[in-house]
């Protein structure tokens, strides 16, 4: 993109779509022109790799923006509506705006700046790993946060995605306001 002109482009990526506890996050980072060793899709990393890449993308992207969507609204609208309210925050939130937009995997509707969905991304762009690693990073901040707030979950270790432990849980303590409602695991139903 850079090659037929374009010189700031955003990566937009989310995380937590399949959780069924906590916000979806959504990330927008427009990197410079330094590259980042390491940098991946935050689904290859580490925990701690990521925290090191949030920081180090932090310290030398031009811009980046975070967009949160609860669980409230995830119900309300369906989690896809409420990941591309949460993409469309997070790019409103960069100054100065992008003058092009690769997503991950598809599109975002509304958004008036030049886009590309990009399918697998994350692995493709780095300015769409970055966002990945904000939202990842993000995304696990709230939920130790929300671990903290109501421990009997386990919300620090799975994220409030559908683990053995967290699924226990949830059968012996019912959902919190954490939990989307929406989503039945099996298990349940």
């Amino acid at each position: 993109m850079r090659r037929i002109g374009f010189a700031r482009i955003a990566g937009v990526d989310e995380a937590g779509r399949g959780a069924l506890a906590g916000p979806v996050v959504a990330g927008a980072v427009v990197l410079s022109s330094r590259r980042l060793v390491g940098l991946r899709d935050s689904k290859l990393l580490t925990a701690a790799a990521r925290v090191r890449l949030y920081d180090r993308i932090l310290d030398s992207c031009l811009a980046w923006g975070v967009g949160v969507r609860g669980p409230e609204e995830i119900d309300r609208i369906n989690v896809h509506q409420a990941s591309l309210a949460a993409m469309r925050d997070a790019l409103s939130g960069l100054t100065p705006l992008p003058d092009f937009v690769l997503v991950d995997a598809f599109r975002i509707p509304a958004v008036f700046i030049p886009q590309r969905g990009v399918v697998g991304g994350d692995r493709r762009c780095a300015c769409i790993a970055a966002a990945s690693i904000i939202a990842k990073v993000t995304r696990d901040r709230h939920m130790v946060h929300l671990h903290h707030v109501d421990n009997r979950y386990g919300f620090e270790r799975h994220k409030g995605y559908a683990t053995r432990e967290h699924l226990a849980a949830v059968a012996r303590h019912g959902y919190s306001p954490a939990h989307r409602r929406t989503f039945r695991p099996v298990l349940f139903v």
